[in-house]
Order: structure tokens, then sequence, then C-alpha cells
């Protein structure tokens, strides 16, 4: 009998990984159904590793790449562990961003749309009667950030945790470096001891470890990467230019790559808001993402750009974990993060799910430091983007003009905060949707071809 060769054993063993059903792990009918009406056809890799342990009764830590389905790894477990016992207040699940918090209730409501479940998400910027209401009924699960949970822990009569039988920590290791842990500590203070949790995270940091120390009975690690790694799926490439020709770079892409969906990672709130400004102003279906905005107005924002209203998500990186926009083809890091491990976060919004996308980091002379540790991190050294700088420089003078158009319209955002007069502006208003910007940006766009010919 001959020896098989080793690339004949690996097609072998990728073809039994092909084969595992939802089934396999230990799901139930039910739930298989739901998975399939999601289209999701295999489970992926932590999900196969994961499931069956969470089913076992053991506790977890799930450590794999953005992108890999950690959400289904703890929801069809706790899910089937919910229709054996229909127990009410039943499970937390704690997230580090509102945003995040708001797409987990939703998977978890898609796959328990045939059971009844219900969910209540529980995060700041929310009205807290509304929220104390939502929780006077009692849901089967709760998705909140630690600081509001605890608001309600403290202040809503009536409320508890006494009953909870599974704890989630989902992003954990940035519930921990958002210094939440004052808040975690009274909320492990106050949960019952004799539950089941679970801690999945994209990174392991020194945090985590002691946290898992703290808070977890004999768990079981389940690691999909063993070092910090970004998606084969996902091209990504760098950009080295000065600090001042950035606004001028970013429209050029835009330019080169229209038609896809982008999202753009700035380092502040101002720089956030600056940018999706300059945007609009030169015609762009631009729209911004950040801690200061309103809860309402930031999942306004992310509702656009999910519903393809807008091709151009500028955030901080409120936007850089967990969340699940599949349309997103490209990444952009106009400011590159100070933290390493951010850049892994940011850049996994893309290639998702076994699509491909690409990731394009702006590198100034300020950067390079910053830059270089990216590379070691992911044990990679990235691709130069190339540009031709003579076409990315006819851009300049219409970008110049942007830009003090920009200056004057925040001095005058920031003139009317001080002055106390607030305008009010219906959602069009917001959007800068006006007749008269939607006047200006044809005038821009008709110019900006012109140019393009020449």
């Amino acid at each position: 009998m001959s020896e098989k060769t080793e690339g004949e054993m690996t097609e072998e063993k990728k073809e039994s990984i092909n084969n595992v059903t939802w089934k396999d792990l230990g799901i139930i009918d039910i739930l298989c159904q739901a998975c399939e009406d999601l289209k999701w056809i295999v489970p992926t890799k932590i999900q196969r590793e994961a499931i069956p342990l969470t089913l076992q009764g053991k506790d977890v830590i799930g450590l794999a790449e953005t992108g890999s389905g950690k959400t289904a790894a703890f929801a069809l477990p706790i899910l089937q562990a919910l229709l054996e016992t229909r127990q009410r207040l039943f499970a937390l699940i704690l997230t580090p961003t509102r945003e995040l918090a708001f797409q987990i209730s939703e998977q978890f409501e898609a796959l328990g749309s045939n059971t009844g479940v219900k969910c209540a998400v529980i995060v700041g910027g929310m009205d807290m009667v509304s929220q104390a209401l939502m929780l006077a009924k009692k849901p089967h699960i709760i998705i909140a950030t630690p600081g509001r949970l605890v608001d309600h822990l403290e202040n809503t009569k009536g409320f508890n945790l006494r009953s909870l039988k599974f704890l989630v920590m989902d992003e954990a290791d940035r519930i921990l470096n958002m210094d939440f842990e004052i808040e975690l500590d009274k909320i492990l203070k106050i949960i019952p001891r004799e539950r089941r949790t679970l801690l999945f995270s994209a990174t392991m940091t020194k945090k985590v470890q002691k946290l898992q120390r703290a808070s977890l009975k004999n768990p079981v690690k389940v690691e999909v990467s063993t070092k910090y790694q970004t998606v084969d799926k996902l091209q990504q490439y760098y950009i080295f230019i000065p600090s001042k020709f950035k606004d001028v770079y970013l429209v050029h892409i835009f330019n080169e790559l229209a038609g896809n969906s982008f999202m753009v990672f700035c380092s502040t709130c101002n720089n956030t808001m600056r940018t999706a400004l300059l945007l609009r102003y030169l015609g762009f279906m631009a729209v911004p993402l950040h801690g200061q905005m309103s809860q309402n107005k930031r999942l306004a924002a992310l509702n656009k750009f999910k519903a393809k209203n807008r091709s151009i998500l500028i955030s901080t990186d409120v936007a850089s974990r967990g969340l699940d926009i599949p349309h997103v083809d490209v990444v952009i890091n106009f400011d590159i993060p100070s933290h390493s491990k951010d850049y892994i976060h940011r850049v996994g919004r893309t290639a998702r799910a076994g699509r491909s996308g690409r990731a394009i980091t702006f590198v100034t002379q300020y950067d390079v430091e910053l830059y270089q540790r990216i590379e070691q991190l992911i044990s990679k050294q990235l691709p130069l983007y190339k540009t031709e700088e003579n076409e990315v420089m006819i851009l300049q003078e219409r970008v110049a003009e942007a830009q003090r158009h920009v200056k004057m319209q925040i001095k005058t955002i920031e003139d009317t905060k001080k002055s106390g007069k607030r305008k009010k502006r219906n959602d069009d208003d917001e959007d800068d949707d006006t007749e008269q910007s939607f006047g200006v940006r044809k005038r821009v766009k008709a110019k900006f071809k012109n140019n393009r010919k020449k």
C-alpha cells in the first residue's frame, strides 16, 4: 500500500473539517435550522473547538482572530442551555462598546428567533428609566457595558442577578484595558459563584490572565491562533507620506478605489469629525462615528453604513472591535493605532468569514516606530501601496480649499456651542444633505472629473 503524501493528508483533513456539521458539535435541531437560515453552512474553527466544551459544562477561554465567529461560539450553547431550563435573567454578556452590545443582541435574536428568547441591551447614552422597565420584564439574556450595568444593579429597585447561570466577557482584553476593573469587581461580587464563565478575545493580555484566575474554575483554553495574526485573504499595504499630505492621499485613494465600501480609522473624535466634514464637502458619502456622539446618532450612523446608504464610515476605535459589517471592502488606518494590537482589530473589519479585503495604513514621518511595532507583532513586512505622486498632487488645490472650508465650519460649530445657541436640525441636515451642500458637492465632483481628464 502506497504512503500518502503530506499534501494528500492535508486535503483529507480539510475535507473532514468541511464535513463537520452543527449537529456533530451537539447542537439541537431547532438551533441547527437557525444556523442554516442564517446561511452558516459549516462551523468555524473557534466554533468547532469551543461549542462542545461549553456544552459539556466547562468554563472556556476562547482566543481567535477577529472575524472568526466568536459570538456564535458562545451564543449557541447558551441558547441550548436556556431551552432546557427556561429561566429568566439566565445569561449576562459584557462587552466593551455599545455598538458591539447591539450587534450581539441581534445575533442572539436571529439564532433564537424560533425559541422566543428575549434580550435586553443595557448601555450608556440611553434612557435609564426605559432600561429599568426592560429589566423589570426579566429578559433571558442581558447584553451590557459594565458601567451602565453597575448603575442599574445599584439604583434600579428589584433588579438583581442572583439567579444568573452564564457570564460571558466578549473582547475581554478591551474590557480590562478600558479601565472597567472597578465595575467588573462589583459585578463579580454580586453574581453567583456557581455559574459558567466564558471569556472570548482576539488577543490575550496579562490582565485577561489575571481575570482568568479570579473568575473561572478549571478553564479550558481554546486557542485557534497561537500568534497574533490577520486572515490570509486580507491584502495589507502601507503608504509612506508626509503628514501634511494625508488628506490629499486619502481623497486620491477614494477616487482610485471608487465603488468600494470603506472604513477609515482616526485616533481622536475631533479628527474623525474633521475628516468626515472634509470628505462630505468634496462630495463623498461619508458618515462619522465616535464616542462624543449621542447613542442614537451613533446607531443611526452605523445603520446608514450597514444599509449601504453611505459608502464611507469614519470612526475612532469605538468601531474596531467585533462589529460585523460584511460588505466592508477596504480598511484605511488614517491615523496609525498607538497600541499595535488595535491594528489587528481594525483590519479585521474586512476580509471576514472567508471573504477577501484590503487594508492600507498611512505612515508619516512621526509614525515609523509605531508602524515597525505592528510589523513585528504580525511577523510580516507589508508591501508599499503604489501611487503616482503627480496624480495625487493634482488634488492638492481642491483639498486645501476643502480644509479651509472645514476649518471655518468647525469654528462656527464651536462658537455656536459656546454661545449656547443650538440650532435644531432634522436628520437630513445632520447628514449635511441640504440643497446648498448638495450643489457644492456637484460642482466639486465636476471639477474632480475635469482634473482627472487633464
